[in-house]
């Protein structure tokens, strides 16, 4: 592993390219806060992907673009007058060392709970009206459900049991159930809502991510369904001649492939 001198220098190393691109570069010259932003979020959810493959090597790479794009929004904030690399690096210094007082200070948290609780509260007497104001609006519904269960929690709003969560998700069915059942579409998207943020929250008490469950179902679906087109390609079949049970043969098969 490095030491810190040559981690110190790589990051001087990048903040120097920066500096020469914002100047020398007709593309990066061009760039802003705003133009910068769905590139962030492509590059963030790359590093996603890679985090959910195990991809190791992978994931030094996708590290390596979105801390470019930290060091180019603290590039232009320097320009701009407003912040710079360092003011960046001290506020979240200053957070971190805020927020743990049970390193940092005289507080005691043993657990990870007492850790995420004793985080909520400081939040709340940073001047927060409210525990879910750090909820980014733009997060997708599902991990923005996830956030938000979570946060409250921290606070003590929460379930004591598992059991009871599950309960929750078994009378969220059935009411879902009962407004198909009666044909009242506007109620039945309401229903379903409610079923999937009960199933999130359930994922919670029995320690599972529900945005990666869910996308490790979508990979396996992916390369089982891909798996059934190259086994029909080499037969020569296309799937819209086929029939389900013809199809469902390869989708049994792709199974001893892809667990």
């Amino acid at each position: 592993m490095t030491t810190r001198k040559d981690q110190l220098a790589a990051f001087d190393r990048l903040l120097t390219i920066m500096d020469e691109l914002r100047t020398q570069c007709p593309w990066d010259k061009k760039q802003t806060l705003q133009s910068l932003r769905p590139l962030t979020i492509e590059e963030t959810y790359e590093l996603a992907d890679a985090i959910l493959d195990n991809d190791l090597n992978e994931v030094k790479k996708e590290l390596g673009d979105v801390l470019l794009h930290i060091v180019f929004y603290a590039k232009i904030g320097s320009e701009q007058g407003a912040f710079d690399i360092a003011s960046v690096c001290h506020a979240i210094c200053d957070k971190l060392v805020e927020r743990h007082p049970h390193i940092y200070g005289d507080v005691t948290a043993s657990t990870e709970e007492e850790v995420k609780q004793n985080w909520e509260k400081i939040k709340l007497k940073e001047g927060k009206d409210s525990v879910l104001e750090g909820v980014p609006k733009s997060l997708p519904a599902l991990v923005k459900a996830s956030r938000i269960q979570e946060k409250v929690a921290g606070v003590g709003f929460d379930w004591e049991e598992p059991h009871q969560v599950w309960e929750k998700v078994q009378e969220e069915l059935n009411e879902l159930n009962s407004e198909i059942q009666a044909e009242r579409q506007d109620h039945i998207e309401k229903e379903f809502g409610d079923v999937l943020f009960s199933m999130i929250n359930y994922a919670r008490f029995i320690g599972v991510n529900p945005e990666n469950a869910l996308e490790k179902t979508n990979k396996k679906f992916i390369n089982r369904f891909q798996f059934l087109e190259r086994e029909a390609k080499k037969q020569g079949k296309k799937l819209e001649d086929m029939t389900l049970k013809e199809m469902d043969v390869f989708w049994e098969a792709s199974k001893q492939f892809y667990q």
